[in-house]
């Protein structure tokens, strides 16, 4: 199908799903750590105790995107998603109006819950869902919602930062949150299966099956892709989250490193449509076992980098594979495991992935409080992302006879 064909008989199921991905942000650790210094500074917490409290916080998220996640094989889009945002926005008001320590654990959760776990996966499972031959196109239009919040709001709340309060800035998230709701509400006012795509019962999985959750997690291929879920989520994750300290260790203003954002911000959106493309022409077997390749050459170079263009040189692998992120993981659920229990399986992966974003500012983050330097740290983790690539190459090519039987 033609590209511009394909957007205009589809633009209000896309433009929904741009709409709930880039109000995700605010749930988000590139947003949240905007506030990293001012939070530490007044509730008085160190590096690592600022990074365990975002690791309880987000990994009772996790555990409750495990049930939560499901409901999306159950509700539509529409009223789910209008539910979610409005929790979105209370829980930024939440953060603006909250000056106990002992509640930042709640706020965290109601943060990553809402935004990073609930609002990104109704847009991922719905693009998944809707759309089969285009599935690519349509997860990497989706996802322009992930890549524009990733580039504006970052510069954009850091500079009224220099005018206004934090805590009003996070009224402002909870009313552009709120805004949100009748938009969607507009966009879905027909939600549907787009015609020209193919039925739901159509779209297979490995042995020509639609997977149950509890067959999935049986199979060994969804074992050898955890370490895989878990990194991006645990490692970038951490890069955004010690933002502050990072810029620190380089000698960098915190407004010189979120300068370089939107050119990350513009290579991802790069490497996700170009995988959007490729997954619709060559499938994601063959693709996903090395999208993650880059992320060792990204954070080795962030460990050693001396200068802004090996930054930016670092920032140019990482957007590489988080393009590739948007795609190709969202896309591998449905085709190997089917759509009819796309939500509950996803939720699932989605589980272990805001576990991973949990655990990576805590481990990093203490990691600075026991003296081992986050540059050091990153030379840990780009050995980290090669254990994975081969794991998710020895998986794939044990499990693709199996797809085989499905077409």
């Amino acid at each position: 199908m033609n590209t511009l064909v394909f957007l205009r008989e589809n633009i209000p199921w896309l433009s929904a799903g741009v709409l709930l991905t880039f109000l995700s942000s605010f749930g988000q650790t590139f947003f949240i750590s905007i506030f990293a210094g001012e939070i530490r500074t007044e509730f008085g917490l160190s590096h690592g105790e600022w990074g365990g409290i975002y690791t309880l916080g987000t990994t009772a998220s996790a555990i409750l995107m495990v049930w939560s996640g499901a409901l999306t094989d159950r509700f539509r889009a529409r009223a789910l998603g209008a539910i979610v945002l409005i929790f979105l926005t209370l829980a930024c008001f939440f953060m603006a109006a909250n000056h106990a320590v002992w509640l930042l654990p709640f706020v965290i959760f109601s943060l990553r819950f809402t935004g990073q776990g609930m609002t990104s996966h109704i847009a991922m499972v719905a693009m998944s869902r809707w759309f089969i031959a285009t599935r690519g196109k349509a997860l990497s239009v989706a996802t322009l919602g992930f890549a524009v919040g990733e580039a504006a709001l970052p510069l954009v709340f850091v500079a009224l930062m220099l005018i206004y309060d934090w805590r009003s800035l996070w009224m402002l998230a909870g009313i552009v949150a709120l805004l949100g709701i009748p938009l969607l509400l507009l966009l879905l006012r027909q939600e549907r299966t787009p015609h020209m795509m193919a039925s739901l019962d159509q779209a297979l999985g490995m042995q020509a099956q639609h997977w149950t959750r509890n067959q999935t997690l049986r199979h060994f291929l969804f074992w050898f892709m955890v370490p895989a879920l878990l990194g991006p989520g645990a490692f970038n994750t951490a890069f955004f989250f010690h933002q502050v300290h990072f810029a620190e260790v380089k000698a960098m203003t915190h407004v010189e490193l979120v300068a370089m954002f939107p050119f990350y911000t513009a290579v991802s959106i790069g490497a996700m449509v170009l995988s959007g493309w490729a997954l619709d022409k060559l499938g994601t077997a063959r693709l996903i076992p090395y999208f993650q390749v880059p992320m060792v050459a990204a954070f080795f170079i962030f460990a050693f980098a001396n200068s802004n263009l090996t930054m930016l040189l670092g920032f140019f692998f990482l957007g590489l594979t988080t393009g590739a992120n948007s795609t190709l993981p969202n896309a591998f659920w449905a085709e190997f495991y089917g759509t009819r229990n796309l939500g509950s399986i996803k939720a699932m992966a989605a589980a272990v992935m805001v576990f991973g974003s949990a655990i990576g500012p805590g481990i990093t983050g203490l990691g600075i409080d026991l003296g081992l330097g986050i540059e050091a740290q990153y030379l840990i983790i780009a050995g980290y992302f090669i254990i994975t690539s081969v794991m998710m190459r020895i998986g794939i090519a044990r499990a693709r006879p199996l797809l085989a039987m499905a077409t």
